[in-house]
């Protein structure tokens, strides 16, 4: 579960935001903050996995309050204005969205957000990572489907659509195989094709011209070697 915080002196972003919120079903929203200075006292004594921060607020300004915080969560910028994008980055901020934003740009933002998130970290094993417990949101045919990212094995470009196939299943997605990347960890995925991307971790074999996972065969495009030379050192 992800726990966020809203933090907007707009009484319809919140719901705006919520409402986008609760089409996926692992976001727990934990306060509504008018301003910087509640979210402050929330929190002093409570912790979030994620912050929805507005930054033209009343008493202290958005990026004013992010500078407060020693620790602060993952925060996604939810702003009518464009000029501050890059302050933005240079605090670490996951996503700078701009009003209005539409639900597939906000759920991209969120997938950035938590697609390193895991649950409980207090205690960290050496043999594990991150994306152990990552999941991430795909549409397909007017719904949106959560997936493991660990359950991934490859992804294949078939025109306008791309072709996410798991352990259990094939996800069909109208998106660019680029797009789709972008969604997942650099450093779990790599393209090895123009229509072909593979989870690292997934490969069985690499034999020559081919990558063999779990019984099918990836090309392997002459344009992409060099990615396999550098996956071999």
């Amino acid at each position: 579960m992800i726990t966020y915080l809203i933090i907007d002196d707009e009484h319809i972003a919140h719901g705006i935001i919520k409402r986008y919120c609760d089409m996926m079903p692992n976001m727990q929203l934990m306060k509504n903050c008018y301003d910087a200075l509640e979210a402050i006292e929330y929190l002093n004594t409570h912790t979030v996995d994620l912050i929805f921060l507005d930054l033209n607020m009343p008493k202290l300004k958005g990026f004013d309050f992010l500078k407060t915080l020693a620790s602060p969560p993952k925060v996604i910028v939810t702003t009518a204005y464009q000029e501050f994008a890059l302050e933005g980055y240079e605090l670490n901020i996951v996503d700078y969205l701009l009003k209005p934003f539409s639900f597939e740009r906000f759920l991209k933002a969120v997938n950035k957000a938590t697609v390193n998130t895991t649950p409980n970290p207090t205690i960290i094993n050496t043999q594990t990572t991150e994306t152990h417990s990552s999941k991430i949101f795909l549409r397909s045919n007017k719904k949106y489907t959560q997936v493991a990212v660990d359950t991934i094995l490859f992804l294949e470009s078939a025109g306008n659509y791309v072709k996410v196939v798991t352990k259990d299943s094939t996800i069909t997605v109208r998106d660019k195989i680029t797009d789709v990347l972008e969604k997942l960890p650099q450093k779990d995925f790599i393209q090895v094709h123009k229509s072909f991307a593979v989870a690292k971790n997934h490969i069985d074999s690499i034999e020559g011209n081919r990558i063999i996972i779990q019984g099918t065969t990836v090309p392997i495009g002459q344009t992409y070697k060099s990615n396999i030379h550098t996956l071999l050192q």
